[in-house]
């Protein structure tokens, strides 16, 4: 038997010290010198003017920092219910017995989510081309040519028309997380449940749903920190138009810093979508810890 013995301190000190330096170096620097940059007036040359507060105050009165603010929940919900909701729909479609070929429904689920976010832009720009989009071409082929439009441009609806391609790119991303979660469930519930006559929709919702609540809340968790930074496929798709209308918090950053060149206000931005962030992913666990207590209590 061979004699394992537990390493030393220093040993484990030397296995974490790359991790943790790779950490410090590409999440903890940058916020602290986006912190530090956004007390300053700095339009990305070697002078900076401290301006204190100033950045913060314009930040609190600025209408089209908080009108994208709106847009990043909207994609907060919208995703929540498409990508987190939908998955777990398919999961248990899926793990169904009358579901033939488990792995191919499972390996093209989860396809969408290896592609690229500015691919995933460009494949649905060219499905909403107004001359050239499948979209369009189906309306016509059903006779419906009066509901052809830019779709793209219609300020009421491109909100939902940018959310479609992020809803689809990473529900298998999701369908991932909650079959692992699953996987875990001994097979005797679901036989028991089954033998006393409850039904697939009453297993899902009575059974698996409250065994697997930890690794929702961790979904939940994960889909709102995703779409409180959500970026490429926007930019891609509208670069946040027409006007505003799709405008994001980290595309209004990104063009505040670099088409702008205010790199001080940038900063502040940046900071301000950290805390926002921290806020809206906090409430949302400190609601959902609420509510399944006080399911538990009933």
């Amino acid at each position: 038997m061979l004699n394992a013995t537990r390493p030393k301190n220093k040993t484990i000190f030397l296995y974490l010290l790359v991790p943790v330096a790779m950490f410090v170096f590409t999440v903890f620097v940058p916020l602290v010198t986006a912190l530090v940059y956004s007390f300053y007036e700095w339009k990305g040359g070697p002078n900076k003017t401290f301006n204190g507060l100033a950045n913060y105050i314009k930040l609190f009165h600025d209408t089209t920092f908080w009108e994208a603010f709106g847009h990043n929940i909207y994609l907060v919900v919208a995703c929540i219910i498409g990508q987190v909701g939908i998955a777990f729909i398919l999961v248990m479609m899926v793990n169904s017995k009358l579901v033939k070929c488990k792995t191919i429904h499972r390996t093209f689920g989860f396809f969408p989510s290896t592609i690229s976010a500015v691919c995933i832009g460009m494949i649905w720009t060219m499905v909403y081309h107004n001359k050239y989009g499948i979209l369009n071409w189906f309306l016509k082929a059903i006779g419906r040519s009066d509901l052809t439009q830019v779709w793209l441009n219609n300020t009421k609806l491109v909100m939902l028309l940018v959310t479609i391609p992020l809803i689809w790119q990473f529900i298998g991303y999701y369908m991932v997380i909650i079959l692992s979660a699953i996987s875990g469930i001994s097979t005797d519930i679901f036989e028991s449940a089954e033998i006393d006559g409850a039904n697939g929709v009453q297993q899902a919702l009575h059974i698996t749903l409250p065994l697997i609540k930890n690794t929702m809340l961790v979904c939940i968790t994960l889909c709102i920190a995703g779409n409180m930074k959500a970026f490429d496929s926007i930019y891609v798709m509208t670069s946040g138009g027409p006007g505003t209308a799709s405008m994001v918090m980290a595309m209004y950053g990104y063009q505040v810093s670099f088409g702008q060149s205010n790199m001080g206000y940038g900063s502040c931005i940046s900071v301000g979508i950290f805390v926002l962030s921290l806020i809206v992913i906090g409430g949302s666990q400190a609601l959902i810890n609420r509510a399944t207590k006080g399911k538990g209590e009933d």
